[in-house]
Parts: structure tokens; C-alpha cells; sequence
């Protein structure tokens, strides 16, 4: 029978929050397609981690245990998962868009003589997939047509996490073969981000301002704004590469990714970048002069027009509705 498979990843016991996103989208695309969705996740002393996924609405949980998946390593990864994969025989195999698995997954996907679609940010029905392209200038639409397994990773913040299904899997402990010797490399300490003093991604209600403030003295108008909703202050990368804002409060593939009730952008012109960070927000109002600005396709609220004239009245609105 056909199913999809989700590759979930963790780290230390510690699950990437991006795993639920890419579960999300496996329990969607399986319900289109009517066939089961099981997850399966890697490494040593997965018990707990494992038990966890058993409470999701997944036909089976497949608990991959062994010492030398203690550390990832691309080619431990390649070798078991070709192992796993053949024996579950999935139709579909769907993953998070994530470091380790931009590592691993085009060598999974070309041991079974396939292609990896990478960064799906939607799936409608044929199955079809969308990928961005030209910085998200421009949608594309792939279907796979082969006979072996699809290979497919989610991009971040497409797919929301709370939409997960609760239900009871069954439990498969699934013992690989490997040996120290497959492994070629030598893994190093692990990549570690520095420590943030501000958790954007907890915050309800964001403003993020962009290039089009102009000028660094100018971000006291969107601190303004901030304050009078209580929102904290965010930023899109031309900001914080110029040292106006910390770079802790970029949001964007390379900053942090949010999730806010509220996104307030003001002067973001809506590069695939920032938008990759901030996708996730349920309601999106875009303030830009340029109508074209691709912000406004993914904004549920759109203002054309100068910020200079419009943050400071907007402020002042809400200072008067809270008086």
C-alpha cells in the first residue's frame, strides 16, 4: 500500500522544531491521497522522542536506535535510511528543510535514482508541488511521475505545526546495519548559534521595519509604533547587516522564523529570504509604497503608501484607543 513517511530530526534528544512542521505537511498530503503517514526519527536512546510521535494520528512510528546514529553524520544517515526506506516502502518521503538534511537528502534520494523537490512551500491536489523561484518572484509547479519514491522537503513556516492530527501509532524498533567503516567522515562539534536575549518567535504581536525606513535616526517612528501595541521590534536583513537593529532581531531564513497572532511590515519589500522567517504569522499587514512589492501576496492587510505619513498616524490611533 502506498504511504508517505516523515523523516523527523532531532538533536541531543531534542526534537528541530521544523520535524512538526514537515509532520504537518505528511498527514496533509496523505489525506489527500487517502493512504497512511507514518514518521520515523534516527539516532541513539530515542525512547522517550519516540513514544512522543505514538500520541500523532500516524499509522507507525519507526524508531531507528543505534550507536553509530549517536552523532549525525551524512553518510550513517545515507546507508540507514536507504535501509529503512526499502523496507517500509513509502510513495512519499517528506522531510524539513533544514541544514542536516539539505546535507543528506539529494544522496538518499540519488541511491534510489530520484530527484529531492526541495522547499515545497504548498501542495495541491495531483499531487502538485510548490516550489519559489527568482527569490519568490515566481511559483512552480512540480508532480512527480517515476516509479520510485518521491523525495520532498517543506520549507519553514509553510506548513503550521498545530495543525498536527492527535491519534495512536504503533511502535517499530528498527535495527539497521552499519558499520563504523561505511562512515567516511569525522563529525566536529556542533554548529551553536549564539545565545539570543530576545525570543522573537514567542511574541503575539511583531512590527518589523525594512530598507524602506531610509535612514537609521527614521526606526524611532516603528519603536513608537512597537511600544503603543506592545509589540516587540523586529527587523528584515539590510537592517541588521548595517548595525541599525541587534541581529538578534532579524527574522528571515537567516534570523530567527516567528509565528505571530499579528506581523506588522513596514517598508519590507518581501524578499524569499525574510518571508521564509515570517510565514507562519496569522495575520500579515504590509505597509510599502511599491504596490508590486511581494510582500502584499502573502500580506492578509495591505497599505500603498509613504510610512512617514502613515506609521505616525497609525501610532497615534492607537495611543487615542487606548486613552
Amino acid at each position: 500500500m502506498s504511504s508517505v513517511l516523515v523523516l523527523m530530526e532531532q538533536r541531543g534528544g531534542i526534537w528541530n522544531r521544523m520535524s512538526f512542521e514537515a509532520l504537518a505537511a505528511g498527514q496533509q498530503l496523505a489525506a489527500k491521497l487517502g493512504i497512511e503517514c507514518s514518521a520515523a526519527v534516527l539516532g541513539e536512546n530515542l525512547d522517550t522522542l519516540a513514544s512522543e510521535l505514538t500520541g500523532k494520528n500516524l499509522a507507525k512510528v519507526f524508531a531507528v536506535q543505534y550507536e553509530l546514529l549517536k552523532t549525525y553524520t551524512s553518510d550513517g544517515y545515507v546507508v540507514v535510511l536507504e535501509q529503512l526506506l526499502k523496507h517500509a516502502a513509502p510513495a512519499y518521503v517528506l522531510m524539513p528543510h533544514t541544514y542536516q538534511v539539505r546535507d543528506f537528502a539529494p544522496a538518499l534520494a540519488t541511491r534510489f535514482k530520484q530527484v529531492l523537490i526541495s522547499d515545497v512551500i504548498a501542495i495541491h491536489d495531483g499531487p502538485i508541488f510548490v516550489r519559489q523561484l527568482l527569490q519568490g518572484k515566481l511559483n512552480a509547479d512540480y508532480k512527480h511521475s517515476s516509479a520510485g519514491p518521491c523525495f520532498l522537503s517543506v520549507q519553514a513556516g509553510t506548513f503550521r505545526a498545530e495543525a498536527i492530527e492527535a491519534g495512536t501509532a504503533t511502535l517499530e524498533n528498527f535495527t539497521p546495519q552499519l558499520e563504523a567503516s561505511q562512515i567516511r567522515s569525522t563529525p566536529g562539534e556542533p554548529f551553536r548559534e549564539a545565545a539570543q536575549t530576545i525570543d522573537l518567535s514567542a511574541a503575539p504581536v511583531i512590527v518589523s521595519v525594512g530598507r524602506g525606513i531610509g535612514e537609521q535616526e527614521n526606526i524611532a517612528i516603528i519603536e513608537e509604533l512597537a511600544s503603543a501595541l506592545g509589540a516587540e521590534l523586529a527587523a528584515s536583513r539590510p537592517i541588521c547587516d548595517n548595525g541599525w537593529l541587534p541581529m538578534e532581531r532579524q527574522v528571515g531564513s537567516s534570523g530567527q522564523t516567528v509565528s505571530p497572532k499579528l506581523y506588522l511590515a513596514v517598508g519590507i519589500s518581501g524578499a524569499i529570504q525574510h518571508l521564509v522567517g515570517m510565514k507562519g504569522s496569522k495575520t500579515v499587514i504590509a505597509i510599502n509604497k511599491d504596490e508590486n512589492a511581494p510582500i502584499f501576496e502573502v500580506a492578509d492587510y495591505g497599505v500603498v503608501g509613504d510610512l512617514f505619513e502613515i506609521v505616525p498616524a497609525l501610532t497615534k490611533a492607537v495611543l487615542a484607543a487606548k486613552s
